[in-house]
């Protein structure tokens, strides 16, 4: 079976088609500036040696989707003949909220629940929701699944996810701890037991999704016991632009000494914090490594508070389930940045986690990177959350 694997943004939609007899990619491609001047499509068919391009008004998502299943037929730089060849698509969906702890079969009904979810992710579900419904517009006679970014943190305990507010906030409004990138945490999780040859509901895994975007997830015997990002994806970790855990009075304290507008606090955190905040010179890990070895301090002190956070988190959920089996690292400073792996890694000899500097070296590419004597496993694995995607749209179209 083909899978179409669909993951909208608000004016973007990447996609890839996969073969799930061999989970092999066919094609993969992006769709940039939906509903905008210079909406184009870069398509890119397996093996091949150049992408193709085509720069074309697209108005919404259903135009947008339009051009990829001419892109994936087309005779030249297609992968199937017909619509036909395309046994499901899966959806990335980030919020189900309490509604669904796995990945479902789209209905009216859970479109339905994943309307009334809206409010918990207003920025991401209307894009999503608008990619399921271009789909059925154009392909009504194909199943769809709907897979969500929140699901794999559903088996948290009350503990890790009950905020310390007054209850009626969580029984009236949903408030609670959520977390997010749990299809790549649950990726990177199946993987690495795989290369450690060990049953993954026999490991204590605490897997780091290192990028612009970032969390770390406590994983026990397969299941997710708490995660670093909380209601939104703010909470947790310093990222790229986000603030990470801070104290919640600074919200109130800034609004008040910087008389700011109503939002403008939030746009703040989100978008000129993290890293940027700190260093005030870029989001990317890249640039501030760079400034760091001209000696910008700033640089310096930003890249040292985020590895800090991570150490906090990791050793955190090493106490939480009294020990850990392996640490993961993925994402896009997870898997390429190693200077960032060995600061994380450094003086945690004394819970067993030795990194080994050689090992070390590479990016991107599947790796045990501990020493031969260290008691905890460090992996390298990059993630790879469309193919995780594709995996649970097979699963449950066959019911395999």
């Amino acid at each position: 079976m083909n899978v179409l694997v669909i993951n909208c943004g608000s004016s973007s939609l990447k996609y890839q088609v996969l073969d799930m007899k061999t989970e092999s990619l066919m094609a993969k491609g992006l769709v940039e500036r939906i509903g905008l001047d210079g909406s184009i499509i870069t398509h890119e068919k397996a093996g091949a040696e150049e992408k193709f391009k085509l720069e074309t008004p697209m108005a919404n998502h259903t135009d947008a989707i339009g051009h990829v299943l001419e892109a994936i037929t087309d005779k030249d730089h297609g992968v199937i003949t017909s619509m036909d060849e395309i046994g499901a698509v899966g959806h990335r969906v980030v919020h189900a909220g309490e509604k669904y702890a796995s990945s479902v079969l789209i209905t009216p009904d859970v479109i339905n629940a994943l309307e009334e979810c809206v409010d918990l992710a207003p920025l991401h579900n209307p894009p999503n929701l608008s990619g399921i419904d271009a789909c059925k517009a154009l392909m009504p006679n194909t199943p769809m699944v709907g897979v969500f970014d929140t699901a794999f943190h559903q088996t948290m305990p009350p503990e890790s996810y009950i905020y310390a507010i007054p209850y009626e906030y969580y029984e009236k409004y949903g408030i609670r701890r959520y977390g997010f990138h749990g299809t790549s945490h649950k990726y990177v999780a199946e993987r690495g037991a795989e290369i450690l040859g060990q049953s993954i509901d026999k490991l204590k895994l605490i897997t780091c999704h290192l990028g612009n975007g970032a969390s770390v997830t406590a994983i026990k015997y397969g299941k997710s016991i708490d995660t670093s990002m909380g209601f939104t994806p703010l909470e947790g970790l310093v990222m790229g632009t986000r603030s990470g855990d801070i104290d919640p009075a600074i919200v109130t304290f800034m609004r008040e000494k910087g008389n700011l507008k109503p939002g403008e606090a939030n746009d703040i955190l989100n978008k000129k914090s993290g890293v940027l905040g700190i260093s005030g010179v870029s989001s990317d890990f890249r640039d501030l490594e760079k400034a760091a070895e001209e000696g910008n301090e700033r640089a310096i002190l930003a890249l040292k508070v985020f590895a800090h956070k991570v150490r906090f988190y990791i050793g955190a959920y090493i106490a939480e389930m009294n020990g850990v089996d392996a640490i993961i690292f993925t994402a896009g400073v997870g898997e390429n940045d190693m200077g960032m792996r060995d600061i994380i890694c450094s003086n945690l000899h004394n819970l067993g986690i030795k990194l080994d500097l050689v090992k070390n070296r590479v990016r991107g590419k599947e790796t045990v990177l501990s020493t031969d004597d260290s008691k905890v496993k460090i992996l390298l694995v990059p993630t790879n959350e469309e193919l995780m995607i594709a995996r649970d749209t097979y699963k449950i179209v066959t019911k395999k």
